[in-house]
């Protein structure tokens, strides 16, 4: 039937237009009906088989025995997010002194820092936190801004534990505390300029503490600790690598005349109004550097506002012209000739020598006088026309075999070889000027190395800042005789006609050689800027220490040698010999002194004693 027809059957008849439409209604949704089931049926399956499939593969991961692959894998993720691997500081080796008396330790500190994105304490919070960091509160939010963000900030670093401690019992969250060290230098100013110091990270900057740094420097370790969501740490779960202590480094200063030599050369410096000095006290039995100080110096504990120019160790560093020091190497060089002896005669008429285009002067004419009165007056006259006879190659191969123009090979940093001119030609005033000590440079610890060989008997040893544990092997650089010969001159400069008649000592006769020297200005050598020199060994008959003073530019009105830089030497040369307990020689004055010591003691003792 069409549907036209359908249609005018049930608009005719509407009863059953309504009965057939309702039975295909019907018949439409008992089709759909089982594709429906048949969806929801699907679906459910596949959700009992993801359940099914997450249930085994954590029944695998946790229950089935022998699954070792899950297990790690659970335990890595648990790790992860818990397990936190901690550096373990390891301190830094101790720098002592000969006897063992530290110069320079590891304490233990605590160094403050924050995790930003921890931080919730607030404007107050940071305020609090400043005050007790003793930070300004601006200073300190102003950082949290630059470091937010981040997850790690320094508050303080090297804070004393217990203020640490005090800081961290407040309970900021983010605030974190860690150990560290720091160093310590107990003898302070006195032994700044050999040991240096390291900066916030433990690092070697200057002295000893760079110059042994990798030896110095310990090797961390680490350890496992196990900590919560904050960072907190819940349980130490032991060490993985023992940290390593750095090795120690034992100098070959004594403490005791390094105070001694501090002290005396401070008070040289302060009285003569000094801009600067230098002391090297050498041990002539190991070539050992008992004392090296120098002034103006500084508290390596407290750097703050210090100057630059105070860091220098100026004993190795500062080169210098040595002056009348040297006269007596070149007398050396001359008597190794065989021309010459201490008695030779030295025609010094009429008081100055025309060399060049120049005039040397001494203070009065001294006539026909020996060689070694040449050393005691120190006369330019008689030392010029005793060069002018050697040639300037001899002169210069004696102060090169003595150690100048050359490292000592102490392996201090920054250390001067000084100049040591080898022309190919040279002028007479060259010449004479360099046998006096001009136109070259040394250092005082070269200068003392020099004097070193003579009084070893012309034997050389390397000169060293570390404690030598045996004999070192000196070398043979000048015939014995002829330093003792120089040794014996050299005694009659600390005489009543000599130049350094201040650094005599009493129960130890020494001997040695004053200079002093013009300094370079902007015009040539001034004539009101000096520097006093004194080179020095003791006792003169068999010498254990030798020691070289130098006092840049005193303004007391005092400026010789003899007058500046030789008292100096004799406080400290026999304090030294005291320390190292060298036997007095008595003189007639001593015997006098302790006669009449006796003689009181026996009035105060009385009939009885």
């Amino acid at each position: 039937m069409s549907r036209m027809s359908r249609d005018k059957n049930d608009s005719a008849s509407p009863a059953r237009g309504a009965v057939r439409r309702a039975a295909e209604k019907k018949g439409a949704e008992n089709a759909v009906l089982p594709i429906a089931r048949w969806r929801f049926v699907l679906a459910l399956t596949l959700l009992a088989a993801l359940m099914a499939g997450l249930l085994w593969h954590v029944a695998m991961l946790q229950v089935v025995p022998g699954n070792d692959r899950g297990f790690e894998f659970l335990q890595g993720q648990g790790n992860a997010r818990t397990v936190r691997t901690e550096e373990l500081p390891a301190h830094r080796g101790v720098i002592t002194d000969r006897h063992g008396e530290p110069l320079a330790v590891s304490t233990p500190v605590v160094t403050l820092w924050v995790n930003p994105k921890e931080w919730q304490a607030g404007a107050m919070g940071v305020a609090a936190l400043a005050k007790a960091i003793k930070m300004d509160a601006a200073s300190l939010e102003k950082k949290f801004s630059r470091y937010a963000g981040k997850e790690f900030m320094y508050l303080k670093r090297k804070m004393p534990p217990q203020e640490a401690e005090a800081v961290l019992a407040n309970g900021w969250p983010g605030v974190y505390g860690r150990t560290e060290y720091q160093r310590y230098y107990p003898a302070a100013e006195v032994a700044a300029h050999v040991v240096g110091f390291t900066n916030i990270d433990e690092q070697g900057q200057e002295g000893v503490e760079l110059a042994f740094d990798q030896w110095l420097t310990g090797i961390p370790g680490s350890k496992r600790v196990l900590k919560d969501l904050k960072g907190r740490i819940i349980r130490d779960d032991g060490e993985l690598r023992a940290p390593r202590t750095g090795k120690d480094v034992q100098l070959s200063i004594d403490l005791r005349m390094q105070y001694l030599a501090y002290r005396e050369l401070k008070e040289a410096v302060i009285r003569h109004q000094a801009q600067s000095g230098s002391l090297v006290l050498l041990d002539t039995h190991t070539g050992e550097i008992l004392a090296m100080v120098n002034q103006p110096s500084y508290n390596p504990n407290n750097r703050q506002g210090i100057r630059m120019a105070a860091l220098r160790n100026r004993a190795v560093t500062d080169q210098f012209e040595p002056g009348s020091t040297m006269k007596p190497l070149t007398v050396m060089a001359a008597l190794e000739t065989g021309r010459y002896t201490p008695g030779t005669i030295i025609n010094t008429h009429p008081g100055y020598i025309r060399v060049g285009q120049k005039t040397l002067l001494d203070p009065k004419n001294y006539g026909r006088i020996s060689l070694t009165r040449v050393i005691t007056k120190s006369s330019q006259v008689g030392i010029s026309k005793v060069a002018l006879d050697l040639t300037p190659d001899q002169i210069r191969d004696m102060f090169f075999r003595l150690g100048l123009g050359q490292g000592t090979g102490i392996g201090f940093p920054g250390e001067s070889v000084g100049v040591l001119p080898n022309r190919r030609r040279w002028t007479d005033i060259e010449h004479a000027n360099f046998s006096f000590g001009y136109g070259m440079s040394v250092t005082a610890l070269q200068l003392a190395q020099a004097y070193n060989v003579v009084a070893n008997h012309g034997l050389k040893k390397p000169v060293s800042l570390l404690r030598q544990a045996g004999t070192v092997q000196p070398e043979r650089v000048v015939d014995g005789e002829v330093s003792q010969q120089l040794v014996a001159m050299l005694k009659t400069v600390l005489q009543s006609e000599g130049t350094a008649r201040q650094a005599q000592i009493e129960s130890y006769p020494a001997a040695g050689k004053t200079g002093t020297v013009h300094q370079v200005g902007k015009e040539g050598y001034a004539d009101d800027r000096y520097r006093s020199v004194f080179a020095g060994m003791a006792p003169a008959a068999d010498p254990r220490v030798v020691a070289v003073v130098v006092i840049e530019e005193p303004k007391s009105g005092q400026y010789f040698g003899g007058e500046v830089a030789a008292p100096v030497f004799s406080k400290v040369a026999e304090g030294a010999l005291r320390l190292l307990h060298v036997p007095p020689k008595i003189t007639q004055t001593t015997k006098a002194t302790l006669a009449d010591s006796g003689k009181a003691q026996s009035a105060e003792k009385g009939p009885l004693s």
